[in-house]
């Protein structure tokens, strides 16, 4: 969904595999007819748990090489590990593209602080609107004539993009740093909006969280949370902590590098709620937090940037 709410000029069409009932809204249309359109590549659209390249997906992609397309894959298994593809890639002139590949030469973080304002997306659980409240607050920043950079951290923000470091394909050690080179120092007035991975309170993907939060020195975080989300996502033994909590949480992180860290605001996902009930969900979190909800698909978040620092 990413690349076509953002990248709307990119996208000619979708090609799905046999049973897939995610829908783009983009035309259906086969490799040869994409090629013909004018596309230069097929995005595989999914990651799965683990970021394994399934085999049922070999086939159709050598076919989307064939037909005169480059594959660009934000798997953790890389294009290049699967010798079907690498033969096919030499035989047609396409080429292989993985996104999930940090740089080559990563620093163990300094901690020294930056120049420049950060703002970094934060949840209480993975896949509850980090990426797209970093997107939104980016356009709305320009909007208000603020000087500010979308820091993309994963594959699809990558994409959108044109650059970033995929924080979880960083060997640990390195996170911090990462992070570091991801938001170099900038102008006073400048904000870097980044995106965020994970959560402290997920027990398989806190890691990267935390090395980000280190790493990035945040002034302010926005905390992002899916209405009704009452449990870790697929992992039910793991309670979602109470919204009041996790702000705390995140400010003491974030404070071991920046005392000044603060969570300025909620982006509160409220799919599944009508509009009246949308409103009163962000009003309820509002009261019991003290900070500025919103939903940035509903409402746009303009009021969490007017209680940036």
């Amino acid at each position: 969904m990413g690349l076509r709410d953002w990248r709307p000029e990119g996208c000619v069409g979708q090609y799905r595999l046999p049973g897939c009932a995610v829908d783009l809204g983009l035309p259906e249309m086969d490799f040869s007819a994409a090629a013909a359109t004018g596309a230069q590549s097929v995005v595989i659209g999914v990651a799965p748990s683990g970021g394994a390249l399934k085999a049922e997906w070999v086939a159709a992609l050598g076919e989307a090489l064939r037909a005169g397309l480059s594959v660009v894959s934000g798997l953790h298994r890389k294009l290049s590990e699967a010798p079907e593809l690498v033969d096919a890639a030499a035989a047609s002139g396409q080429q292989l593209i993985d996104v999930r590949v940090p740089p080559a030469s990563v620093p163990i973080a300094s901690g020294r602080r930056r120049s420049g304002n950060r703002l970094l997306m934060v949840g209480t659980d993975c896949c509850v609107g980090k990426k797209y409240s970093a997107l939104a607050l980016h356009k709305a920043l320009e909007a208000r004539g603020v000087a500010a950079t979308f820091r993309a951290t994963g594959q699809t923000g990558i994409l959108i993009a044109g650059g970033g470091i995929p924080m979880d394909a960083v060997v640990s050690d390195f996170l911090s740093g990462a992070a570091e080179m991801l938001t170099p120092d900038a102008a006073p007035d400048h904000w870097d909006v980044i995106e965020g991975q994970g959560s402290l309170f997920h027990p398989a993907y806190a890691a990267v969280t935390l090395g980000l939060l280190h790493g990035s020195q945040p002034d302010a975080m926005v905390l992002c949370h899916a209405v009704g989300r009452t449990v870790i996502d697929e992992y039910e033994d793991y309670p979602v902590p109470d919204l009041r909590e996790c702000i705390a949480q995140y400010e003491q992180v974030a404070r071991v590098t920046n005392r000044q860290a603060r969570v300025a605001g909620i982006s509160l996902n409220t799919a599944g709620l009508d509009d009246a009930d949308a409103v009163d969900a962000c009003n309820e979190v509002s009261a019991l937090t003290g900070l500025p909800c919103a939903d940035a698909l509903r409402h746009g978040l303009d009021s969490i940037l007017d209680a940036l620092p």
